[in-house]
């Protein structure tokens, strides 16, 4: 039988690892803080100890001993979005293979009152980093101004050469997706654009990508319309889109948009790619099995998350102002802007 027993509701204690390892409590804290002066065939009686009583470590405990909680925050917003989802996945993967565990807090609200209670949330919690992964101007200004005791990470809403922010150069990708339509419709008609919402940063770069190359090629720009990211606001722009017969291209700023789009111009009898070509973008699984397949940006998430880890690492251990620069979008050419046959 050992120090605990079976049926006893108490976690296993450093104590009752110590009391089976016939060690001190001093020398299990020193295992456990991988000190280099514990003889081997001690460290492995300590070991087997914890594996026999399922001990595991008190993480407020460990953070009182060392300083450093092996925590990293993360605020984001819109989960239900296919990019600020796979942003936080990403975070997550990223963090966790750099030794790190997560705390996440899940903004409803993006009021400044809402922020600041949930980053306070996390610095309750000795969090030694946090990352940001809100996409708003008003919320980033609200970070911008907290004044945090712990570095700060933007994801979202990054510009090149911003200190302390990773980012994927959604400016390019929309000169990408532009560029490849215009390669596409060669002035047999107009590229017009459907944005996200206005008060997106990112929305905000991807139309500057579309206006910058259309300047670019001496083109000018199709209609302008906003979406809230919805598949069914895509589906209205459509509907607008398709009654004008001088539209031959549409970017649009996100791939769930532009399904419901490629449904509205189906309906109203527009063929895709033949009468309009059309690009998405964020490369979302369900996009590839669209009809026809949807042509969109592709956004490397997983790198994303691994320079946003990499600044908060590189800044824990001391660097000032740190930087990496932007992740590179790819154009992924498929059906819907391009003919099969």
């Amino acid at each position: 039988m050992t120090p605990r027993a079976a049926g006893g509701q108490r976690p296993p204690s450093m104590a009752d690892v110590a009391a089976l390892a016939g060690v001190s409590h001093q020398t299990v804290s020193r295992v456990l803080n991988d000190h280099a002066l514990v003889r081997p065939e001690t460290r492995e009686r300590v070991q087997v100890a914890m594996q026999q009583l399922g001990y595991r470590r008190n993480a407020a405990a460990r953070a009182l001993a060392t300083n450093r909680s092996g925590l990293i925050g993360l605020v984001a917003a819109h989960l239900g979005l296919h990019g600020p989802g796979m942003i936080s996945v990403a975070v997550q993967d990223a963090a966790h293979a750099a030794g790190y565990a997560v705390a996440q807090v899940g903004l409803a609200e993006l009021d400044e009152r809402s922020l600041r209670r949930d980053v306070d949330r996390l610095l309750d919690q000795a969090v030694e980093a946090v990352v940001v992964a809100v996409a708003q101007r008003a919320a980033l200004d609200t970070v911008a101004a907290l004044d945090l005791p712990v570095p700060v990470v933007l994801v979202q809403g990054v510009v090149p050469g911003q200190p302390m922010a990773a980012g994927i150069d959604q400016g390019t990708g929309g000169r990408l997706a532009t560029g490849h339509l215009l390669d596409v419709v060669d002035r047999r008609g107009a590229v017009a654009h459907v944005a996200g919402p206005e008060d997106w940063v990112e929305a905000q770069m991807r139309r500057e990508g579309w206006r910058a190359e259309l300047e670019a090629r001496g083109v000018a720009p199709g209609p302008l319309l906003e979406g809230d990211w919805s598949a069914r606001s895509g589906y209205e722009a459509g509907l607008r889109l398709a009654a004008d017969p001088d539209v031959a291209g549409v970017f649009v700023g996100n791939d769930a948009m532009a399904l419901g789009l490629l449904r509205a111009l189906h309906e109203q009898g527009r063929r895709v790619p033949e009468d309009v070509a059309v690009v998405g973008f964020d490369d979302a699984p369900e996009s590839a099995y669209a009809w026809p397949p949807l042509s969109t940006v592709r956004q490397d998430f997983a790198a994303l998350g691994r320079r946003a880890v990499d600044l908060a690492v590189r800044t824990l251990d001391g660097e000032v102002g740190a930087t990496v620069p932007l992740v590179p979008p790819e154009l992924v050419v498929r059906t819907s802007s391009t003919p099969t046959g």
